[in-house]
């Protein structure tokens, strides 16, 4: 009798990566560095494919931002009062400017935390995802397979980046999109080992695949 061909054995993430053993899975979404989570799927994703790891940039990059919008917001009002203009304004005007004063400032610090919050990069066990979160209503995703993944390199730059551990990882494809950027992410050289692992896996299941 003819002897059956083997088909690749598709193994688990925890099965060959030194940085995914390390991890614990996890439910909460609200971090910068989210390994093996839970009940997290995309639009594009295929059936057997795993979610590894969802990045998004360090908090404490958002510090600068939330720190000029908070100022801006204590700041014009306090000028406004002394120059006198406010004080010149009839009570409801007042009152009125104080409503859009807060309303304002709630839709930039939301609009700040929901481009944090959606704008992410996915790292499945079959590809690297880039989503770019434009508006309430649109957003862009762009993606390419590990086994086209020619050049990963990460870079640290400035004390405050080496001090909480975040930096850049620039990922080079053979794909559509040559180029992907992951930006002031949480541990970039963990980020890099995984790719790497990952690279190798995809090579190994190519070459069973020929193999067999």
């Amino acid at each position: 009798m003819p002897k059956q061909a083997k088909k690749y054995t598709k193994r688990k993430i925890d099965d060959y990566s030194e940085v995914m053993k390390n991890e614990r899975s996890t439910g909460n979404y609200f971090k910068s560095f989210i390994a093996k989570p839970n009940n997290i799927c995309i639009d594009i994703q295929d059936k057997d494919e795993e979610i590894v790891l969802v990045l998004r940039q360090h908090l404490i990059t958002q510090v600068k931002e939330l720190l000029i919008i908070i100022g801006t917001i204590i700041l014009i009002p306090a000028l406004l009062s002394f120059s006198g203009f406010l004080s010149a304004l009839p009570d409801k005007f007042i009152g009125a400017f104080n409503i859009f004063w807060i309303v304002l400032a709630f839709g930039m610090i939301s609009k700040t935390f929901l481009i944090w919050f959606f704008n992410v990069y996915i790292i499945t066990d079959e590809r690297v995802i880039d989503v770019d979160f434009t508006s309430m209503i649109s957003h862009d995703i762009s993606s390419a397979k590990i086994e086209n993944i020619e050049d990963v390199t990460a870079s640290t730059a400035g004390p405050l980046a080496a001090i909480f551990d975040y930096g850049t990882i620039l990922i080079q494809t053979a794909g559509e999109k040559t180029e992907f950027e992951f930006g002031d992410v949480p541990q970039p050289s963990k980020v890099t080992k995984l790719l790497n692992e990952l690279i190798l896996e995809e090579e190994r299941e190519n070459l069973e695949g020929r193999a067999n």
